[in-house]
């Protein structure tokens, strides 16, 4: 996707983020703003009233900020009034804290998800990109693993995005809700949280004398924070996808282990790593 053809395709289009002030939704509201969109970034309110990431962006004063929280139906209608484009990446989505609280990712995810589309039946958008996850697929049966692959969640957090997915398009095949499923794979780069594998090696290699890591044989699909939102652009754009799911990814995989030797080459450095049940 060139600059020029972003620009013509979304110069001046209103449109809206949920979860902007997030790793993957930061990026993607800067590209919107780079491509001339106008864009309405939808942030939880706190009392501190910080904006996430975009707190620290170049860009923060082309985004307009609207607080609220997606639990809170009239919030949701109103952030969307006047959005031609809807990017719906608000969720919550530490793993580890789904098995303690999963009633919050079931309001958060789910319910917060059923706001965005009914929402969309009252102010009318062109479309709505709904952001799903990879791990709405579990363990792979087998690679690669595309559309079509059964889905198995394996976490309550996996279970909620299920749940928003299947609600989502749901409302596109009863109301003809223009929505299309966006599946990223596994997303890294600059904001991604310290508890991922890829700023996991990094910070062990650079600060200590072993790098524990759980299993090393399994094989991800990893995909730069910048593809992946013009991945999302592009669902946004193309043509006769409405009620489709999308798999966002590169199409190949890497083990864990090859990512670690990598990353020490990198680094120029040599660092055991070692098993952590706990990890694993």
């Amino acid at each position: 996707m060139s600059a020029e053809t972003s620009s013509k395709a979304w110069s001046g289009r209103p449109v809206l983020v949920t979860g902007a002030g997030g790793f993957i939704g930061s990026h993607l509201a800067e590209t919107l703003v780079r491509a001339s969109a106008e864009v309405r970034a939808f942030v939880r309110y706190n009392s501190r009233g910080d904006h996430g990431w975009l707190e620290a962006s170049e860009l923060a004063d082309e985004i307009e900020v609207f607080r609220g929280d997606l639990t809170n139906p009239e919030a949701v209608t109103g952030a969307m009034e006047g959005r031609e484009v809807v990017f719906h990446l608000g969720a919550l989505i530490p793993i580890p804290y789904s098995y303690k609280h999963p009633r919050e990712f079931v309001a958060a995810n789910v319910e917060g998800t059923l706001n965005v589309v009914e929402a969309a039946r009252r102010t009318q958008p062109a479309r709505i990109v709904h952001t799903s996850t990879s791990e709405v697929y579990g363990t792979a049966q087998r690679v690669p693993i595309d559309e079509e692959h059964p889905l198995h969640p394996q976490s309550p957090y996996a279970a909620t995005k299920v749940g928003a997915d299947q609600v989502a398009l749901s409302f596109q095949r009863s109301f003809g809700t223009p929505v299309v499923v966006v599946r990223p794979f596994n997303t890294y780069g600059p904001r991604q949280s310290a508890r991922a594998v890829i700023p996991t090696i990094i910070t062990q290699a650079l600060s200590r004398e072993v790098i524990e890591l759980g299993a090393t044989d399994p094989t991800r699909d990893f995909l730069f924070v910048e593809d992946t939102a013009r991945g999302m652009i592009r669902s946004a754009e193309a043509h006769g996808v409405e009620g489709e799911v999308i798999n966002l990814g590169t199409g190949t995989e890497i083990s864990i282990g090859e990512l670690g030797e990598r990353v020490l080459r990198q680094l120029g450095k040599e660092v055991p790593v070692e098993l952590d049940e706990a990890r694993l």
